[in-house]
């Protein structure tokens, strides 16, 4: 008879949680809504029940498919920093409260994204830049930049507590992702309008978790290779929830991991179905995907300093990352210069990963007229002894410590490379070395530590490259 009483008692339950209104974890108190494009709100609620919500001065009706879900989509809004309420309302009302109307953005990836604002303020202060935001976490009072964290099992289920979203201070500033939050606060300071970013990382995360299965089986390069690092693991609870939420773009901080499996041109086709999976669930092929290249580390010595690998296993894992940029509306920041020990793999730069980020998106996304690319290869002219490196972004190219530059490599038709002394030329970088009589080929940075000094007036490094980079001519399909 018990069993009984409990099996109606969940019957009755079930019945009563369908019959609600109930909103995905992503919608909370405090939330920002994406400005200038249409806003997606959806949920769920009894098959064929009539949902409204009410925001502004618009009123929007639906009613819920025969699977219980429904979706209403807001007219584009301009950015407002004046809290209002959104109210759905169904079989019951949900009013969410102190809502904002600005940009909005999604960060993701491994532990270097995960990086929380509480370890900063244990940190020793850098050796290079002027900026150290010690303090940020008790400073930090901006009603304007409001963070959204995703925890492993957050989205699984909607809890109707709707408390998902916070203003940037306290206690939730100090779990939040360091560079994501660095992203919003230089954006929210430029744009002046309310941001809102969204963590989704996991420490010592694979690439593959963060994609559907199917863009694994769908991949020309990947469906014929066998499945590893649980493709989809991390996507479906940690992603897929989030659409469609409006946001305005990704950013994507990994690589580590497969780094230590050395990967290379495989990573590249893991990142292209990454990409378009998340675009093809956002239902838009231009969101922007802005991403790290990963920082100097020692991934050839074990924990013992035993050799594993080559040094040279970084460098070409950047070429795999590099090669994404093919795909629209791509870009990254370099970071061989914001590492105070290689061997660190979580180097404490945080705040300015989230500025160089910041101002890809200024640029690309905001189309202000800033500098936020660092010197890379445009072309090479050999001239005997010499090799004229041509560079673009390249404006008030310059040491950034003063020295001679480091870095530069020379090699001639033998493919034995040696160090070059280079100088720079307007926006050319003339090298020769004394070894090598014919140069045929140049590398810049070519070492999982290496740390060349070479920047432009703006003070962002200059990439690494190597001319006879073997990714060049492979078209990403």
């Amino acid at each position: 008879m018990r069993q009984f009483i409990v099996h109606i008692a969940l019957l009755v339950a079930g019945f009563s949680a369908r019959a609600n209104v109930i909103l995905p974890n992503i919608f909370a108190n405090h939330m920002v809504l994406q400005r200038n494009q249409p806003v997606a709100i959806f949920g769920s609620a009894s098959p064929g029940e009539q949902v409204s919500v009410a925001f502004q001065n618009q009123l929007k009706t639906t009613e819920a498919d025969q699977n219980g879900r429904w979706k209403i989509e807001l007219k584009a809004m301009p950015a407002t920093a004046v809290g209002q309420t959104l109210t759905i309302r169904g079989n019951n009302t949900i009013e969410l409260k102190d809502v904002l109307v600005g940009e909005v953005w999604l960060c993701s990836g491994q532990s270097n994204m995960e990086y929380q604002m509480r370890k900063i303020e244990k940190v020793k202060a850098p050796l290079r830049g002027t900026c150290f935001p010690k303090n940020e976490v008790s400073e930090a009072n901006n009603p304007n930049i409001r963070i959204f964290l995703v925890r492993r099992k957050f989205l699984a289920k909607p809890d109707g507590q709707y408390e998902g979203w916070a203003v940037a201070r306290d206690s939730a500033l100090r779990q939040f992702s360091a560079p994501a939050y660095f992203f919003g606060k230089t954006l929210q300071q430029e744009l002046g309008v309310p941001v809102g970013i969204i963590s989704s990382a996991v420490s010592g995360s694979r690439i593959e978790p963060w994609f559907s299965e199917e863009y694994w089986t769908s991949s020309p390069y990947l469906k014929d290779k066998k499945k590893e690092g649980d493709p989809g693991k991390f996507f479906h609870t940690m992603i897929a929830p989030l659409a469609p939420y409006t946001l305005k773009g990704f950013i994507w901080y990994q690589g580590e991991s497969n780094t230590f499996l050395k990967e290379n041109i495989s990573y590249s086709y893991k990142m292209k179905a990454l990409i378009e999976n998340w675009r093809t669930l956002w239902e838009n092929p231009k969101l922007p995907f802005y991403f790290t290249e990963i920082a100097p580390f020692y991934y050839s010595l074990d924990e013992k300093g035993h050799v594993r690998m080559p040094r040279t296993v970084l460098p070409e894992f950047r070429e795999a990352q590099d090669l994404v940029l093919q795909l629209p509306h791509t870009a990254r920041i370099i970071t061989t210069d914001l590492v105070d020990d290689p061997h660190d793999l979580h180097p404490s730069y945080k705040w300015e990963i989230g500025r160089r980020h910041a101002l890809k998106a200024l640029k690309y996304v905001y189309h202000k007229n800033i500098v936020a690319d660092g010197p890379e290869l445009a072309a090479v002219k050999y001239q005997g002894k010499q090799a004229r490196v041509k560079l673009k972004h390249a404006a008030g190219l310059k040491s950034v410590d003063g020295k001679p530059l480091t870095s530069f490599e020379v090699a001639g038709e033998d493919g034995i490379f040696y160090p070059a002394q280079a100088a720079i030329n307007g926006q050319t970088v003339v090298l020769e070395s004394e070894q090598v009589q014919q140069v045929h080929q140049v590398r810049f940075g070519w070492d999982e530590a290496a740390q060349p000094n070479l920047v432009n007036a703006a003070g962002l490094p200059a990439a690494p490259f190597r001319t006879n980079n073997p990714l060049q001519h492979i078209k990403l399909k």
